[in-house]
């Protein structure tokens, strides 16, 4: 059986199995809902009909964010590929509720959180403001040298609008791995982790009409140095204590 790390550098991708208990699902999921109903934290979720379906600044609002990663079985996995000085850079969550789902197309993770910085520099470019944060595109050398976790909350199945990822298609900007057609689906229990690489290209279509089902994630993504080019500084930079 190819290792994990075998399998993230060939492919851009692999499942950790159960790495998150139940017992923290469940409190993930009350922490969330009482950060989304109480907009004076410094969450900002985007809803929609009273459903949110997105939520950035969660290093900020949420501390439980910080430590939720910091389990053995995470751990080794970000030093493994990250080296020992990693840290946490940014925390999103996602969420299709059940009648108020949405699709995503094929796309990479380019965009980084900084603090505020315009310096012209050849390693970033097109700087904007997400929910107050300052955000520029990041070049290969600095993505390839990030790790995402993407916790799963709920069980995701064909039902619940689940992600697609081409392997291959991290190694640049510009690859396109095998293809799309040739594109896995990520299939997962609650408390199981999807690790990626930032630039692999991935997509998520609707869920299917009726479904009872949201499709709740905790998206991490990590950094292997708190140093960046050109002056420029991650805007949250969490080690593991």
């Amino acid at each position: 059986m190819p290792s994990r790390e075998w399998k993230l550098d060939r492919d851009g991708f692999f499942i950790l199995p159960r790495a998150v208990d139940t017992a923290v699902i469940e409190r993930l999921l009350v922490l969330f809902d009482e950060a989304f109903t109480d907009q004076s934290q410094s969450v900002l979720a985007r809803s929609s009909r009273g459903h949110v379906y997105a939520a950035r600044n969660l290093i900020d609002a949420i501390p439980e964010v910080s430590t939720v990663w910091q389990n053995s079985l995470m751990l080794n996995v970000l030093r493994e590929v990250l080296g020992e000085k990693f840290g946490l850079v940014r925390a999103l969550f996602f969420d299709k509720p059940p009648e108020r789902t949405w699709n995503l197309p094929w796309h990479k993770d380019t965009s980084i959180a900084v603090k505020d910085k315009q310096a012209s520099s050849s390693a970033f470019s097109r700087p904007t403001i997400k929910a107050g944060v300052p955000h520029v595109i990041a070049c290969d050398e600095v993505l390839s040298q990030m790790l995402t976790l993407r916790i799963h909350l709920d069980e995701v199945t064909d039902e619940n609008g689940p992600l697609r990822v081409i392997p291959g298609s991290h190694l640049s900007s510009q690859s396109d791995g095998v293809g799309a057609d040739n594109a896995v689906t990520i299939h997962a229990n609650p408390g199981d982790v999807l690790v990626m690489r930032p630039l692999i290209s991935h997509a998520s279509g609707l869920s299917l009409e009726g479904t009872l089902r949201h499709r709740r994630i905790l998206h991490l993504e990590f950094a292997a140095t708190e140093t960046l080019a050109d002056g420029y500084q991650w805007h949250d930079f969490v080690p593991p204590s």
